[in-house]
């Protein structure tokens, strides 16, 4: 188990420029980045590669990020562009040394409203042709794409761990796993520990956020029966912070970030990491 860090909480987009944040990252003690990938033309993955290297840190994680058009149930031309960035993103990845490809790789973030239950099952369907390729392609490469269940202010299509569950049965591929993240549960889930042990080896990536989407341990969630969960699973993958602040302020827009919950975003990730560490001991 690797302890990482998300780094939208210092930036975006992501771009070469971004890897001179890795000496602080390794300093303060993360093994693994998570890179939200915004754009492929963003950054030269050799490059990044590179640098993580010198640094002695690895992409643990590369983050899809659903936005501007990417859905997978949605319109034909924006179906075709989120599978299409998905697949390069896998390209990224095999340069990266990367082995996961996480987040809502379902449909565009925000998009949430009632449909009827004919249309879900349609667009259930078309997501469920979508993800198969795009697995297939991971299965070749040698990665995994891990789905996110996000919140209901964020989607209406894929909000529990059941349905996470659901959606990579369908699927029937190896390269398909979950990715479950704690301030998402902390909404939708009647027990993050239950919903845990109940994704059990089809776990794969886990983001530990604060009830607030700020430094974990420093809300009301309860961390013990979750790490307890977590090990009782045998979870491996890494276990990431994924905190957002005013400073970045397109993501803080895309996250409903309005108020400063912490001082600065620095004692997010050192607070969070020192808590994590003695959380997991």
């Amino acid at each position: 188990m690797r302890f990482g860090i998300n780094t939208f909480l210092f930036t975006s987009p992501f771009t070469n420029a971004s890897t001179k944040l890795f000496p602080k990252f390794k300093k303060w003690g993360f093994q693994s980045i998570e890179v939200p990938i915004e754009d492929p033309s963003h950054i030269d993955p050799a490059h990044v590669r590179r640098e993580l290297d010198k640094h002695g840190l690895v992409c643990g994680s590369v983050c899809a990020c659903m936005g501007g058009g990417r859905d997978l149930r949605g319109t034909s031309e924006q179906q075709k562009a989120g599978l299409s960035y998905m697949l390069k993103l896998i390209d990224q990845m095999v340069v990266l040394g990367c082995p996961s490809l996480i987040g809502p790789v379902y449909s565009e973030v925000g998009r949430a409203d009632a449909v009827p239950a004919d249309e879900y099952k349609k667009q259930w369907a078309t997501v469920v042709k979508h993800l198969k390729t795009l697995c297939k392609y991971a299965e070749k490469n040698g990665v995994q794409v891990c789905l996110e269940p996000l919140n209901r202010f964020e989607t209406d299509f894929i909000n529990t761990c059941d349905q996470g569950l659901k959606m990579i049965k369908v699927v029937n591929s190896p390269a398909l796993k979950l990715h479950l993240d704690t301030f998402h549960m902390n909404i939708e889930e009647k027990n993050q520990a239950a919903a845990i042990k109940k994704a059990g080896k089809h776990l794969a990536h886990f983001h530990a956020c604060g009830s607030d989407r700020g430094t974990p341990g420093n809300d009301h969630i309860d961390w013990k029966p979750i790490v307890a969960a977590l090990k009782s699973v045998k979870y491996k993958g890494d276990v990431v912070i994924e905190s957002f602040t005013t400073d970045v302020k397109v993501i803080a827009r895309a996250a409903a970030i309005w108020r400063r919950m912490e001082p600065t975003r620095d004692e997010i990730a050192v607070k969070g990491l020192k808590f994590l560490q003695q959380a997991f001991k």
